[in-house]
């Protein structure tokens, strides 16, 4: 997992009014639990925008007054209408307990029923992992050479080292759909 810095301050006014009056100053609360005591703090938008919007997964050293801990993104909140980021949470690890993390899908070579004529299909782009934080990848890699025209990848069929998987076991991880095209070429025939 690739690492980022992020620094925050300790928040001192709780509440609706004093989070409102730090919203309009383009600071965002945020809170870190997961360690002996929750924390609240606030973070610049600069800092966080390098970890919100981007695909990738970090292992934060987030820093808050002279004490560094490792931490990961759990949760964001944003505004309906504006997409502003109002609320973030931040969960503390450690090596001794493992944590819940969704984790990106990467497909990895080419499907038979793709060259049959299908077209691959990514159902779920991030699967819910669960895992020692420093084990978990920063993508998971599926095989799917071996998938048939008409056929389904499904969680149950996944399994990695040192990680659960705790999406439903039946659901569908990618596909190989029958084309329009090729559906209308095997009924003119």
């Amino acid at each position: 997992m690739k690492t980022f810095q992020l620094s925050a301050d300790l928040r001192e006014g709780l509440g609706k009014k004093a989070t409102k009056s730090l919203r309009k100053q383009g600071i965002i609360p945020a809170v870190i639990y997961g360690g002996e005591a929750t924390h609240h703090l606030t973070v610049t938008q600069d800092a966080v925008r390098n970890l919100i919007y981007t695909p990738e997964i970090f292992d934060i050293d987030l820093s808050v007054a002279g004490k560094t801990c490792k931490a990961v993104l759990k949760d964001i909140q944003f505004h309906p209408v504006t997409d502003e980021i109002l609320h973030i949470d931040f969960l503390e690890v450690n090596k001794d307990k493992a944590i819940e993390m969704e984790v990106p899908v990467v497909l990895e070579g080419h499907a038979a029923g793709v060259r049959a004529g299908g077209k691959l299909v990514l159902e779920m782009r991030k699967l819910r992992v669960k895992a020692i934080y420093d084990q978990i990848p920063e993508r998971l890699h599926i095989n799917v050479e071996n998938l048939e025209l008409g056929k389904s990848m499904q969680v149950g069929a996944l399994s990695f080292e040192g990680l659960e998987i705790m999406n439903a076991k039946n659901a569908v991880v990618c596909a190989v759909r029958l084309t329009r095209a090729a559906r209308g070429a095997a009924a003119k025939k």
